[in-house]
């Protein structure tokens, strides 16, 4: 049997700040400082407005899910009928990637 390759890890917190830190020429609190701005501005956005665009990447989107009722669902494992309980209504956040993000991968 051939052996899997590890899959490519995310980055941490730290190595982003030192990659972008590396290639802006910035140090890595100024980025840190750029990064936790970016935050703020996502936070206030998406509360506001209900959106974000991160031109180029990405958009941030809260949506609003309606109330589902009890209602009776099969159980994939016994095959036995049981009632699934009721959810109320709440806020969801969806991240959409933009076109240049899609044209990456």
């Amino acid at each position: 049997m051939a052996k899997k390759k590890a899959a490519a890890k995310a980055p941490t917190k730290t190595e982003l700040y030192a990659n972008i830190a590396e290639t802006t020429g910035l140090t890595k609190k100024d980025v840190g400082a750029v990064l936790d701005a970016l935050n703020d501005e996502l936070t206030k956005a998406v509360k506001e407005a209900g959106q974000f665009t991160l031109h180029g990447l990405l958009k941030v989107v809260v949506q609003q899910r309606p109330a589902t009722k009890k209602r009776q669902v099969r159980n994939p494992a016994t095959g036995e009928m049981v009632w699934a309980a009721p959810k109320p209504a709440r806020k969801v956040v969806k991240v959409r990637p933009l076109k240049a993000l899609k044209e990456m991968v």
